[in-house]
């Protein structure tokens, strides 16, 4: 049995869509983006008290990259991951982990528009600087994606996998603070695997619980 815990628009959501994708059967648990992930109960799966929190078959994993890494070994047939002697997968983990890069300027950029109550708590340069520090994730992204090679769809060679989820993810968060207007081929790509069914099954529902109460968050100014 496989239980994942999750926030909607949260990293989590990367896991979420995954397991769509592997079409394994798992129970959701949802959790409001709060002081509910200190909890002991919660701490117990997660110790930094962090989405997601994985359980399968008695066992409890947290960080998105080793959750992405095993449930991708655990099942093959999907084709989401890419083996140790298949030529994708130096690239596979490269991208997969990249995805981190990307979320870590994103939450600086969620903690100053979200997080902090008062203005005062905000920084313009910070938002300003992390937004353009996305950018930057986002020309790596086009550049990845520009390449002349044939059939260059995905962010593999070979396809559609776990790495496009991982990366498509974060874009998606990403887009709350810095839009892709100057990134055709990323705009292209994400426009692809976000029609996918089980992207779109990873989303929160229309009425029910999110981070992002906007589509977009313009920076701040003092």
């Amino acid at each position: 049995m496989i239980t994942l815990h999750h926030c909607p628009q949260s990293r989590s959501m990367r896991t979420l869509w995954l397991l769509h994708e592997l079409g394994v059967d798992f129970e959701l648990r949802s959790y409001p983006f709060d002081k509910t992930l200190r909890q002991p109960e919660f701490l117990s799966l997660s110790p930094a008290g962090r989405v997601p929190a994985l359980e399968i078959e008695g066992e409890r994993m947290f960080e998105t990259g080793a959750i992405t890494e095993y449930l991708c070994e655990r099942f093959p047939e999907a084709w989401m991951g890419r083996a140790p002697d298949e030529p994708d997968r130096m690239a596979w983990l490269v991208w997969v982990h990249f995805a981190e890069t990307i979320s870590q300027h994103v939450a600086a950029l969620t903690q100053q528009h979200i997080m902090l109550y008062e203005d005062a708590m905000r920084s313009p340069i910070v938002m300003k600087l992390e937004a353009a520090r996305l950018r930057k994730c986002y020309e790596a992204i086009e550049a990845r994606l520009s390449t002349p090679v044939e059939n260059r769809d995905y962010v593999l060679t070979s396809g559609f996998s776990a790495a496009d989820v991982s990366v498509g993810q974060a874009v998606y968060m990403g887009q709350h603070f810095a839009r892709l207007d100057d990134f055709p081929e990323t705009r292209a790509w994400y426009a692809r695997i976000s029609e996918r069914p089980a992207f779109q099954a990873a989303l929160p529902e229309t009425d029910g619980e999110r981070l992002y109460t906007q589509d977009f968050y313009p920076a701040w100014e003092a």
